[in-house]
């Protein structure tokens, strides 16, 4: 796996459209750790999975319903969440809104097309 560039300047970095009313930026990455800002629309809803990466999710703007490994919580601007791996969970975005996750190791997945 290769590693990102040292700087990423929003205005520069590519914004992938994922479908369902998400986009993705990358922010940073090696193979032991990855930063991803993801844009919600309203309504738009990240379906339950798992998978074997920690993951901690930081709220930067709207409201989003987390269900972790059974049970929901509403999280808003300033709040977040830490996703132990192989841990179902997934997010509903009732108001649109941007999330910004965290991953260790890295997605690899997110890379395949890179």
């Amino acid at each position: 796996m290769s590693e990102s560039a040292h700087f990423t300047f929003a205005n520069e970095a590519e914004i992938e459209d994922i479908g369902g009313g998400l986009k993705r930026q990358m922010l940073g990455y090696n193979h032991e750790l990855m930063a991803v800002k993801i844009w919600f629309s309203e309504g738009a809803i990240g379906y339950n999975h798992a998978h074997r990466h920690s993951q901690v999710t930081y709220v930067v703007e709207g409201e989003f319903h987390f269900n972790i490994d059974g049970v929901t919580k509403i999280l808003k601007p300033g709040d977040s969440c830490y996703i132990p791996p192989h841990t179902d969970h997934g997010a509903t975005c009732p108001t649109g809104g941007i999330l910004i996750d965290t991953f260790s190791p890295a997605r690899e997945d997110f890379l395949e097309d890179k």
